[in-house]
């Protein structure tokens, strides 16, 4: 694989854990941040936002999966995959920490 597999196999990764609480948060009626919210990923948007933004994160993240053609059979590109997911759930664990102390 090419070294843009890998990246695209990253953010693929990145843009997945991005969908998962902004979409359940959503469907749950429970406002969340987004980058769309003031001040920006700070302040809380509804959850009609929410399940917008989630569902663009899981539409990014799915084209970028398969343009990644991350595999079972490529450990590396496994690796590289999870390694996204680990690391954009670390930075919205830690940014959405304090989210209801505005």
């Amino acid at each position: 694989m090419e070294w843009y597999n890998y990246f695209a196999g990253f953010w693929a990764g990145a843009f997945l854990a991005n969908f998962v609480p902004h979409f359940v948060k959503g469907v749950s009626g429970d406002a969340f941040p987004t980058p769309f919210a003031k001040p920006p990923g700070k302040g809380l948007s509804t959850p009609i936002v929410n399940v917008v933004w989630g569902l663009f994160n899981l539409v990014v993240g799915f084209l970028l999966f398969r343009t990644s053609k991350v595999s079972a059979d490529n450990n590396l590109s496994l690796i590289v995959f999870f390694a996204g997911v680990v690391f954009l759930s670390i930075v919205c664990a830690r940014n959405f920490v304090n989210k209801d102390k505005i």
